[in-house]
């Protein structure tokens, strides 16, 4: 039976943890080689420890990517998170670089050639989500999570939240009443700070950004409020805890409000169904919620390597919709070519867009002049409602 009240909780991190440092690192590589040839192929990981950044994988790339080149693209995005702690600096961290070209056997499968068109770089299963819940269609709790961050971090990067260092993380949990998000129960923040401050003193720091992050009239109890539980958070970033590429999968999709295939997006050429499947499968499911067509909208992709037509196309409403499920995922193939090339192209995904997506969310984003965030349109919810005789 399904359970219309309910508590549900999502997580965020901020740009400086660990894991999303090295998210930074891989997507700013992936914009280097397609900055230089929008066809590149690249698969590359970051690990960051102790004054320690790490890349590796494997690329392809018609122009020249130099060793140097991609250690400065590390030390750049380090520098611009605001890493410059004794033990994690950006300019004094050992950066070692272990790329190498792509291999030939999987090149041969996902390439293009005679009448065999570009089929998908792996094997997987991709989803997409929407929900009415936020006016930008994702679900409350990790829309939530991740704007206390977002705004901690821009208020840091003007100068107005000193002793508050880069990294932190939030958890919003929201009570739902017949399946509507009405207020926060409780609300986790922790992040590193100066050891000059107290934990009443960051506490008082993050309290505003909690109070104006969520709507009017949610804000949890005062007791629900937990900045910094453990009490102490000086020793943070890499040198707290090691990161790598693509451990926060889920706070990069829908904090556990929808399934996920398992995939991860950072470092990863638009080739990779892993990434642009899942943001084609997020531009379908919310041009389907933009049309008036469902409440709440899933859909899953399938492929195989090498192969470039969809194995599968699910649509699930979630008992939410007005129309044919069936009905819908064939009108969705018609208006979309879902083969990689055709997402690619049809989101303009072969450019270098990439390093601004690894922090606060691939998705709930606002769609930019110069093609950022491109999933994010509702372009073609205007041809569902047509197809649909919906006014």
């Amino acid at each position: 039976m399904h359970k219309s009240d309910f508590l549900f909780t999502s997580e965020s991190v901020s740009e400086g943890h660990p894991d999303k440092v090295c998210d930074r690192v891989s997507d700013a590589v992936v914009d280097i080689y397609l900055g230089k040839d929008p066809v590149s192929r690249v698969a590359v990981e970051t690990l960051v420890t102790t004054n320690l950044i790490v890349l590796a994988g494997e690329t392809r790339c018609s122009e020249e990517v130099t060793p140097e080149e991609l250690e400065a693209a590390a030390r750049s995005a380090v520098k611009d998170i605001g890493y410059d702690q004794d033990n994690f600096h950006w300019q004094n961290s050992d950066v070692q670089v272990h790329v190498h070209s792509q291999s030939a056997d999987i090149a041969q499968g996902v390439d293009a050639a005679g009448n065999k068109d570009e089929g998908a770089g792996d094997q997987g299963i991709m989803f997409g989500y929407a929900s009415d819940e936020t006016d930008v269609l994702m679900p409350a709790p990790i829309h939530y999570s991740h704007l206390i961050l977002k705004d901690m971090a821009a208020a840091r990067h003007a100068g107005n939240l000193p002793g508050i260092g880069p990294d932190s993380k939030s958890q919003v949990t929201l009570q739902y009443v017949q399946d509507k998000p009405v207020g926060a129960t409780s609300v986790v923040v922790s992040t590193q700070h100066d050891d000059n401050l107290s934990q009443d003193d960051v506490r008082e720091l993050v309290r505003p950004f909690v109070e104006n992050a969520l709507p009017e009239g949610w804000m949890c109890p005062d007791e629900e409020l937990y900045v910094n539980p453990t009490g102490k958070f000086v020793i943070g970033g890499p040198d707290g805890d090691a990161g790598l590429t693509g451990r926060k999968i889920i706070v990069d999709t829908y904090g556990g409000a929808a399934p996920h295939g398992g995939g991860a997006f950072s470092g990863k050429d638009p080739t990779k169904v892993d990434r642009s499947a899942a943001y084609i499968s997020r531009y379908l499911a919310k041009n389907v919620v933009a049309a008036g067509l469902s409440r709440a909208c899933t859909i899953q992709l399938a492929y195989a390597i090498g192969v470039s037509k969809p194995l599968s196309v699910y649509v699930n409403t979630h008992e939410t919709g007005n129309v044919d499920e069936d009905k819908l995922s064939s009108v969705l193939q018609d208006l979309v070519d879902l083969s990689p090339r055709g997402i690619r192209e049809h989101l303009g995904l072969s450019r270098p867009i990439y390093a601004r997506t690894a922090a606060y969310g691939h998705f709930g984003r606002i769609p930019e002049d110069n093609g950022g965030f491109s999933w994010e349109r509702t372009d073609i919810a205007a041809d569902l409602k047509s197809a649909f005789g919906a006014s």
